[in-house]
C-alpha cells in the first residue's frame, strides 16, 4: 500500500467538512441546454455525466459514493448553496473526494489535551456538483459539474473497504452485537460468529473490530447515572425473587453509585464450610466502565474453585477496601476467614488489618508469579528463564522450612538482593506465604490447573458488556454454570473406583470418608511414608527422616491417649492433610484409623455439593463429622461376617425410613429442597 493510501486510511476523520473547496464555479463544466430532456438515472449508468438527473440529492450522493468505491476513494458532503427564484431553500450541493481541501489549523488549548492525528487532506480537486431544477413543475436534481482528477493514489479494491465511509453496521448487526455483548463474549469472538453467520471470509465483514468497540463504548456512555440506576434495580429484583441474595452499595455526595458488592445464596452456603481460607483477587478491572473489580473465591472439598462474592469499587484506597471487606463479612454472617490471600496491594493490606484483625494475610503465588516477567526480565536478560526454572524447582521440591533459606540463596546468586521488588517481598512476609500456598489445600487453587480454571471463570464475565446491569447478570450466569460443572465433576469423581495402594487399614479408613480429591493427597503421603524411618527419642517424641538420609528429619509428637499428633513440618496446619512423617509415626504406633480430628469436615464426602449444604454452625458440622465416623465404624464391623452385614442392612433401612419421616424445619433446608426441585 502506498504512503498516500496509508494516509487516506489513517487520517480520514476530519471535523472541518465546511472548509471552502478551491473550485471555481465558472471553470466547471456547466450543464448544456440540450441536456434538459435527459432521462432520470438508471442502474445501467456507471459514470457521472453532465445533465444526469436524480429524484433527490440523497440519491445523487449514493450514486457518486458507489462510483467512488469502485474507483478506490470515498466522498463526503461539502458546501451547499441557495438561489433566489428557483424553489426554496437548498438549490445546489457539492460532493467532494474525502481528501479535498487542506488540513485545518486547530487553535491550541493548553487546558484541553489535543489528539495528535494525521490528516488525509491533500487539496484533491475531484468533485460532483448537482443543482435543483423544476421540470414541468416537478423538482429534480441534475449534475452540473463533475471532475474526476485526483492528486493522490487511489486504493485497490481489497483496500477501499477499510475506508470509514464504507464501514457500516446495520441495525440488525447492531442488535446482534448488543446481544453478544450481554453474554460476555469478546469482540473477536463476535466477529467470528458473524462471519460464520454471513458465510464470509475472515476480515470481510462491512465493519471492523474497532467499529464494534466504538459502538459498544458509545452505547455505554449514553447515561452512566441511568446505568447505575438499572444496576440497583436489577439487584433489587433479584433480591425480591431470592431472599438469600445479598448486596450492599454506597452513594457519593452527588447521590451517584460509588461501590457495590453482592453474593448469591449458594456462595453463602459454600462459605459456611469452605470459607476457612479464601483468595481476594483485585487484579482485574472493568475497563469498559473504568471500575476496579474484586472477587472472593475459594476451593471446595473436591478441589474445585467456588465463588463467594464480587465487588465493584470506584477507587482503590483503604476506605473503599475496608467497606468491601465489611460488606463481605456482612454477607457471611460476620464470620471472617482464617486465611486470606491477596495481591501486593498496600491499601488492601491495611484494610484487612482493620476489618479482619484475626485473619492471617498472605500474598497469592499466582498473582506474584504473573509479575515476574515485568520485574526481572529486563534485569536478568537471558538468565530470566534460568531464574524461573530455579524458582519453580525450589518452590515445588523444597520443604517448607528450607524454602526461605533456598529463596534467599537464589536471590543472592542472581544478584537480585538489591532489587526493590525482592525487598518488598521480604518486607511483606511473602516468604512465609509462599510455602503456605504450596500446601495441598491451595495447591489446586493457586497452581497451574486450578488457577487457569479460576481465570477462565473470571473471564466469562470480564469480556465486552453493554451495561453494568448486564455484567451482574452475566456473573450470575457464570456462577450457575460453575456450580453445574462442579456438580458434574463431583459425580464423576464419586463414580470412579478408588484403588488402594498400600493395603494399610488407615488407607481403607480414609477412603470411606474423604473425597477422592482429598484422599488422593493423603494416599500420596501414605505411599511416601513407607520410605521413611522413625526413631523414638523419648516418650511420645519421634524423629522421622528418609531412609537414605543419615541426619536431619522432622520431629513428630504423638499422644496415643488423646490421639493428638503434631509434626514440625506443619503440613496439616497448612493443608488439612496429614504429612508423611505423622503417618509414619501413627503406623509405627499401631494406629489403624486416622483420628477424627485429622479428617477435617472440609475434605469429607458429606459436604459434596456447596449448593446442597445446609447452613450450619460449626457445632453442627462437628456433629455431622462424628456421625460420619460412627457410620465408618459401623461399616467396618458389619463387613466382618455375612450375619452382621444382613442385620446391619435391615436395621439401617428401618432407621433411614424413620429419619425420612422427620420434618425438615430449617429455612435453609427448605430453600435447598426448593432449589433442587426447580432444577
Amino acid at each position: 500500500m502506498s504512503e498516500d493510501a496509508i494516509q487516506m486510511l489513517e487520517g480520514y476523520d476530519d471535523p472541518s467538512d465546511q472548509r471552502s473547496l478551491s473550485l471555481d464555479d465558472t471553470s466547471s463544466t456547466e450543464e448544456s441546454p440540450g441536456d434538459s430532456r435527459l432521462s432520470l438515472e438508471t442502474s445501467n449508468d456507471a459514470i457521472p455525466y453532465i445533465g444526469q438527473r436524480f429524484v433527490t440529492h440523497d440519491a445523487a450522493y449514493e450514486f457518486y459514493s458507489e462510483f467512488a468505491k469502485r474507483c478506490g476513494f470515498s466522498i463526503r458532503r461539502h458546501r451547499t448553496e441557495g438561489k433566489d427564484g428557483v424553489g426554496k431553500g437548498l438549490t445546489r450541493r457539492y460532493f467532494v473526494c474525502h481528501r479535498a481541501g487542506n488540513t485545518p489549523i486547530k487553535a491550541s488549548n493548553e487546558t484541553k489535551p489535543q489528539r495528535n492525528r494525521k490528516s488525509s487532506r491533500c487539496g484533491c480537486q475531484a468533485y460532483l456538483r448537482i443543482s435543483k431544477t423544476m421540470d414541468m413543475g416537478v423538482p429534480e436534481w441534475r449534475v452540473t459539474g463533475f471532475g474526476n482528477h485526483h492528486n493522490h493514489d487511489l486504493l485497490e479494491p481489497n483496500q477501499v473497504r477499510f475506508l470509514p465511509a464504507y464501514r457500516t453496521i446495520s441495525e440488525t448487526d447492531k442488535n446482534r452485537i448488543f446481544m453478544f455483548a450481554k453474554t460476555g463474549i469478546s469482540v473477536q469472538q463476535m466477529m467470528r460468529l458473524m462471519e460464520l453467520e454471513k458465510c464470509v471470509e475472515p476480515g470481510y465483514l462491512p465493519f471492523t473490530e474497532k467499529d464494534v468497540r466504538n459502538l459498544l463504548q458509545s452505547f455505554r456512555k449514553v447515561d452512566q447515572d441511568e446505568d447505575s440506576i438499572d444496576l440497583l434495580r436489577m439487584c433489587k429484583n433479584i433480591k425480591d425473587k431470592d431472599l438469600n441474595f445479598r448486596y450492599e452499595f454506597t452513594l457519593d455526595a452527588n447521590n451517584r453509585l460509588e461501590n457495590i458488592a453482592w453474593s448469591y445464596a449458594s456462595s453463602v452456603q459454600a462459605y459456611e464450610v469452605f470459607g476457612d481460607a479464601i483468595v481476594f483477587d483485585t487484579t482485574h478491572r472493568l475497563t469498559a466502565f473504568d471500575l476496579p473489580l474484586g472477587i472472593w473465591v475459594g476451593v471446595n472439598n473436591y478441589g474445585m474453585p467456588c465463588f463467594f462474592g464480587c465487588v465493584l469499587l470506584r477507587e482503590e484506597n483503604v476506605r473503599s477496601f475496608s467497606w468491601a471487606l465489611k460488606a463481605f463479612l456482612g454477607f457471611m454472617n460476620r464470620r471472617a476467614p482464617r486465611t486470606i490471600l491477596t495481591d501486593q496491594n498496600v491499601c488492601l493490606k491495611d484494610a484487612i488489618a482493620i476489618e479482619m484483625p484475626s485473619t492471617k494475610h498472605a500474598h497469592c503465588i499466582w498473582m506474584i508469579v504473573a509479575k515476574f516477567p515485568s520485574w526481572f526480565n529486563a534485569v536478568l536478560g537471558e538468565r530470566y528463564n534460568e531464574w524461573k526454572v530455579e524458582f519453580f524447582r525450589l518452590y515445588i521440591l523444597e520443604s517448607i522450612q528450607d524454602f526461605e533459606i533456598g529463596w534467599r540463596e537464589m536471590v543472592n546468586s542472581f544478584g537480585l538482593h538489591t532489587n526493590r521488588h525482592i525487598a518488598n517481598l521480604f518486607a511483606s512476609r511473602t516468604l512465609w506465604a509462599l510455602p503456605y500456598l504450596r500446601s495441598h489445600f491451595f495447591a489446586g487453587m493457586t497452581w497451574t490447573g486450578q488457577s487457569k480454571a479460576i481465570n477462565a471463570f473470571i473471564q466469562r464475565f470480564l469480556s465486552a458488556q453493554t451495561r453494568l446491569a448486564h455484567f451482574v447478570e452475566q456473573v450470575a450466569v457464570a456462577v450457575d454454570f460453575k456450580d453445574q460443572a462442579g456438580e458434574q465433576q463431583t459425580m464423576q469423581q464419586n463414580l470412579q473406583n478408588i484403588s488402594l495402594k498400600t493395603g494399610a487399614p488407615m488407607e481403607s479408613h480414609a477412603a470411606t470418608i474423604l473425597t477422592p480429591y482429598a484422599f488422593s493427597k493423603l494416599q500420596d503421603e501414605l505411599v511416601i511414608a513407607a520410605h521413611y524411618a522413625s526413631f523414638q527419642m523419648e516418650e511420645g517424641r519421634y524423629l522421622v527422616r528418609h531412609h537414605t538420609k543419615i541426619d536431619g528429619g522432622r520431629e513428630v509428637i504423638w499422644d496415643p491417649r488423646d490421639e493428638v499428633v503434631t509434626c514440625s513440618c506443619l503440613q496439616f496446619e497448612f493443608s488439612g492433610i496429614l504429612c508423611r512423617h505423622a503417618l509414619r509415626v501413627l503406623s509405627t504406633g499401631n494406629c489403624f484409623q486416622i483420628p477424627d480430628q485429622y479428617l477435617p469436615i472440609r475434605w469429607c464426602r458429606v459436604n459434596a455439593l456447596p449448593t446442597k449444604l445446609i447452613q450450619s454452625t460449626s457445632e453442627h458440622a462437628e456433629r455431622v463429622q462424628h456421625l460420619q465416623s460412627m457410620v465408618s465404624a459401623l461399616i467396618t464391623e458389619s463387613a466382618k461376617t455375612k450375619e452382621r452385614l444382613d442385620y446391619a442392612s435391615e436395621e439401617i433401612c428401618a432407621l433411614l425410613s424413620r429419619i425420612r419421616e422427620q420434618p425438615i424445619s430449617t429455612q435453609g433446608t427448605r430453600d435447598i429442597a426448593h432449589k433442587s426441585r426447580s432444577r
